[in-house]
């Protein structure tokens, strides 16, 4: 099952998903930024890759807004190349209104990823050709306040219900992309990769969140590190 259809099974089986309180409201882009997410899994999604990269799910200003992950806008669209059209979730929060490629908020996360990739490999064919980047949960939720509620942060009986659907979809994209490395953004995505990676070496790099101190001193050197310590080989 290649990437599109994974992704097509992915958004079906997430339709039967509630989320109580303190979710108050749950973007799916999957759904509304479709033409996005298709357009870019079928750019970038060929196999083999060497690496997969896994972040953790969607941010307000980032693949909520756009359908890629780590989706910044000016990223997505000046460097990924992908310009396609992104409708309107059934609800959303009114301070965090869904512009697509209008958003005029930049996400740092993704700004520091994807200006990470394009430093060391110039252009995006060539970073791809190496790796793949994926959300393992492709929802992002909101609570009432508009404060970003993470999938670990839901609750127990949530968790089991979204992870137990994530991680086969996760399965399925790796047995696709077949990669020897499987490298978490933050631990929270390297722990469910470790899950379903079988015998694929598993490893972790800092998450470029501005939320985080250490990723503010100098993140893309961090990451580096990370890689080189995994066996990675540094770009050429």
């Amino acid at each position: 099952m290649n990437l599109v259809e994974t992704a097509r099974v992915l958004r079906l089986e997430l339709r039967d998903l509630r989320f109580a309180a303190p979710v108050a409201y749950v973007y799916s882009p999957l759904e509304y930024a479709w033409d996005n997410h298709r357009i870019y899994l079928d750019r970038f999604g060929a196999r083999p890759r060497e690496a997969v990269l896994i972040g953790m799910n969607p941010g307000p200003w980032g693949m909520m807004q756009t359908g890629v992950p780590f989706g910044d806008a000016s990223m997505v669209r000046d460097w990924l190349g992908i310009v396609g059209s992104v409708d309107q979730p059934r609800s959303q929060h009114p301070a965090r209104p869904v512009l697509g490629f209008d958003c005029a908020r930049g996400e740092v996360s993704g700004q520091r990823l994807w200006g990470w990739a394009q430093q060391r490999y110039g252009t995006a064919h060539a970073f791809f050709a190496r790796y793949f980047v994926l959300n393992y949960c492709p929802l992002g939720f909101l609570e009432a306040s508009g404060r970003n509620r993470t999938p670990d942060k839901l609750s127990r009986a949530e968790r089991q219900a979204l992870f137990a659907i994530c991680d086969s979809a996760l399965a399925r994209a790796l047995d696709w992309l077949s990669p020897r490395y499987v490298i978490g953004i933050g631990r929270f995505a390297a722990e469910r990769a470790t899950q379903v990676a079988g015998d694929r070496k598993v490893g972790v790099i800092p998450h470029p969140s501005p939320a985080d101190p250490a990723a503010n001193r100098g993140w893309a050197e961090a990451a580096e590190q990370a890689l080189s310590a995994m066996g990675m080989e540094p770009a050429s």
